[in-house]
């Protein structure tokens, strides 16, 4: 292999680990019960202007439905525009509500966006995206066994009771008093 190439594939491996985990997971957000990412994120990310990476995605409609990609509406912006440093409108920055893209969406992306550095970025973004859902699956899992196991409980309580309730029983019955066994004679 070439001295450029090797240079090359090392250069393109510095990438991947430049987007850390930390900083992809830090702006996946849920919005309308799906986890989406920010055009202004993700045109950070890929070091690309967000109307440019707006400007793609309407170029292709055709790879970016609305379960793909959305625009907020003015009451989920307002809520969330705390979380965000907005600048008002006239004064530069955004003057339209952003889109988010959900995980397909974001796949979606790389068909558009031709660069090495969109490819890479995409890659990093995705295994982000499978961790989440792996997470979830895993909580979901030991939810629904902590469930399971509460159920048993639930029976083995009844259960226990039963038991108790029959020894309560005999005791009650072993508190009377009893008549002798055998043969009295009564003196008188």
């Amino acid at each position: 292999m070439s001295t450029d190439r090797k240079q090359k594939k090392q250069s393109n491996k510095g990438l991947v680990h430049f987007v850390s985990k930390e900083i992809i997971e830090s702006k996946i957000y849920l919005i309308r019960g799906r986890k989406v990412m920010f055009d202004h994120d993700l045109a950070k990310l890929y070091e690309v202007p967000t109307h440019r990476l707006n400007e793609q995605v309407k170029r292709n409609p055709e790879r970016f439905p609305k379960d793909f990609v959305f625009q907020l509406s003015n009451e989920e912006y307002k809520a969330l525009s705390s979380h965000f440093a907005s600048s008002k409108k006239g004064s530069g920055g955004r003057r339209y509500l952003p889109f988010v893209f959900t995980e397909q969406g974001v796949a979606m992306l790389s068909s558009v966006l031709k660069s090495k550095k969109a490819a890479l970025v995409n890659v990093a973004i995705m295994r982000v995206f499978v961790k989440i859902r792996e997470l979830l699956t895993t909580h979901k899992n030991l939810a629904d066994k902590l469930k399971e196991l509460a159920t048993r409980i639930d029976n083995h309580d009844e259960q226990i009771h039963s038991i108790f309730d029959a020894i309560r029983q005999l005791i009650k019955e072993e508190e009377k008093p009893r008549r002798g066994i055998g043969f009295h004679v009564k003196y008188d």
